[in-house]
């Protein structure tokens, strides 16, 4: 159920990366993806709901969902040229033999699918999907605008005479 972002019309500034070297260009990229994402991180956050009512023994204190949500780069979707950012919710890892590993309990928020999604007994109070829709322009802003700041200065740093196209 993952949503994905894919801009179009970016033509200068991916002429522009191309020019730089590797290692520059994908520096440049993966901050850009980086603060879009953040964009869509920092809503999520903020939508996310908090309880308010008495905490029971053994249940994460109020909170622990909107400290949990996250902004992580996926290494195996990431390659050249592509960077590919996740805003997801922490909760406790499991391992390759299905054994819980413990990740902490200020961040185990394993119930935020019951909250997003709602179950046969709750109704669902989404706070990612409308976190993603109401932000996703702003953080392609966000993308486009720190690709025009930081192309001139990766320029500036490997000798480069910058002019803005």
């Amino acid at each position: 159920m993952a949503e994905f972002v894919t801009i179009q019309g970016l033509d200068v500034f991916a002429q522009a990366l191309k020019i730089l070297p590797a290692n520059v260009a994908r520096r440049v990229l993966r901050g850009a993806v980086a603060s879009g994402g953040k964009v869509i991180r920092d809503e999520a956050k903020a939508k996310a709901p908090v309880f308010t009512g008495k905490v029971s023994q053994g249940h994460p204190p109020p909170g622990t969902l909107r400290r949990a949500i996250a902004l992580g780069r996926s290494n195996r979707s990431s390659g050249p040229g592509k960077e590919v950012y996740h805003v997801f919710v922490r909760n406790a890892a499991t391992s390759s033999k299905g054994r819980k590993v413990a990740v902490g309990g200020k961040f185990d928020a394993y119930y935020w699918r019951f909250v997003e999604f709602g179950t046969s007994k709750m109704a669902a109070r989404p706070f990612m999907r409308p976190a993603f829709e109401v932000k996703k322009d702003e953080a392609i802003g966000a993308i486009a605008e720190t690709i025009a700041n930081r192309f001139p200065q990766e320029a500036e740093q490997l000798g480069w005479r910058y002019i803005k196209p």
